[in-house]
């Protein structure tokens, strides 16, 4: 997993592992990707995209705006660290000024729709993917959950929030990964409301939502350890059908 705010690879925190463990349970609960023609949207360097890849999808596409990380996606599965990934083609691109790459029968989008800059981009970014995707095909998405700050701390599970700005369309959060060192980033604090109704006009015919789902206890990271996270996580995955 990765948030695509960043030039860095994505940190090994509590919160990512949970991030990985909601996608691949819902993919899995899906059936797979084999034989699907399949797109992931704001890819980083590239780890859902080998994901879906190896999981046998028939087509594999990742999109990013920022050509450096396209690049480093490349460079990922040409070096041969992915395995399957081999079979992803990378496109840079805006998600909100997508062209046509489809059609796909599955999308994923880990935390794109938080970094919409305002309302407007948000439905231009539904648009674009729901324009990609053949009639009946779901679109997985991990988006941050609102309302936590200040009253919610994820230090224990990789990432604080350090400020919330009431900015334009949505408020702007500050945060940092907690890596060494910290590494900033900022998104915007939209409702799932928000994100329900741009889905909707984008021509979606279903919204659904699910908690996020924890790895195994093991360890420091016990069951009372993901029991806390579970109480107040940091995404949701949303589910729509095309």
């Amino acid at each position: 997993m990765h948030d695509d705010t960043s030039g860095h690879p994505a940190p090994r925190a509590a919160f990512t592992a949970a991030d990985a463990y909601t996608l691949r349970t819902a993919l899995d609960a899906l059936g797979g990707v084999r034989d699907l023609d399949t797109l992931d949207v704001a890819c980083g360097h590239g780890g859902t995209a080998g994901l879906l890849a190896r999981g046998g999808a028939r087509r594999t596409v990742g999109v990013d705006s920022c050509p450096d990380r396209v690049r480093r996606a490349r460079e990922r599965q040409s070096g041969g660290r992915d395995g399957r990934a081999a079979a992803v083609e990378y496109v840079v691109a805006d998600a909100a000024d997508m062209p046509r790459l489809g059609p796909f029968d599955l999308v994923t989008a880990v935390y794109l729709f938080s970094h919409a800059p305002d309302r407007a981009a948000l439905h231009a970014m539904f648009r674009g993917i729901r324009a990609n995707m053949r009639p009946g095909g779901r679109l997985l998405s991990l988006v941050r959950n609102p309302g936590a700050y200040p009253h919610v701390d994820w230090s224990p599970y990789g990432m604080r929030i350090l400020d919330r700005v009431p900015d334009g369309d949505a408020p702007l959060l500050k945060a940092q990964f907690l890596t060494e060192p910290p590494v900033h980033f900022e998104y915007r604090e939209w409702a799932h409301a928000d994100f329900a109704e741009a889905a909707v006009d984008a021509g979606f015919s279903t919204v659904a939502w699910q908690p996020s789902r924890t790895p195994p206890a093991e360890g420091t990271r016990d069951e009372a350890y993901w029991s806390a996270y579970r109480a107040a996580p940091v995404s949701s995955l949303m589910t729509c059908t095309a």
